[in-house]
């Protein structure tokens, strides 16, 4: 059955337009927490010389991946993945997407993120993040305040995080902070690279 989000077709093409500067032509992307599966049709079709491997920390999504992806061969089935794992499945990716993730997942997902994507990704293969964050000295927009302080209501260990503090997680992980890009109602692309290991 698919479940349907409002806000994953608002930010849909949005993030196409981003994506499309970022991902390579051809590879497989390795899209953590893919919720609904309507991201990952909508990729899929959008980038057809691209496979996408959509996984979720919910097996229940699973139906819906695989509605919203149905025909579509680019498409691999999902599987189940947490992110704050240290254990994640043998596998290469030419990129890794996590779009509404961080906010809503404890920092040990955040974590466990970065030190995931740095081990199936090879040197320059970008890491992309989308998302509210808090931006230090930047005024917080009131609706992602709001937003902040229901997400903690939900659950403490959630909530939004400083733009410099995922810099730095991602940068302890072995990547770089390549660019950021504003997007509509408050939200940011972030786009990491991993770097050469050390020599």
């Amino acid at each position: 059955m698919k479940k349907t989000r409002p806000a994953s077709e608002r930010n849909a093409e949005p993030i196409l337009s981003v994506l499309a500067d970022v991902l390579p032509e051809a590879g497989t992307v390795l899209e953590i927490a893919s919720g609904t599966g309507q991201h990952a049709a909508r990729f899929a079709r959008a980038f057809p010389g691209l496979v996408f491997q959509p996984t979720d920390v919910d097996g229940d999504n699973f139906e819906s991946i695989r509605a919203w992806c149905a025909g579509l061969d680019n498409v691999l089935p999902p599987f189940l993945l947490d992110a704050a794992s240290a254990s994640w499945p043998a596998m290469r990716a030419c990129a890794v997407i996590a779009i509404n993730m961080i906010h809503v997942s404890p920092p040990a997902a955040s974590e466990g993120l970065f030190a995931g994507a740095a081990r199936v990704l090879e040197a320059g293969a970008p890491l992309y993040l989308y998302g509210a964050y808090l931006v230090e000295g930047r005024e917080t927009a009131p609706s992602n305040i709001a937003f902040d302080r229901s997400l903690r209501g939900r659950n403490p260990a959630w909530g939004l995080r400083w733009l410099h503090e995922v810099v730095a997680l991602a940068e302890g992980a072995g990547f770089v902070h390549d660019h950021t890009v504003a997007m509509p109602a408050n939200n940011l692309s972030v786009i990491f690279r991993r770097a050469p290991a050390a020599a």
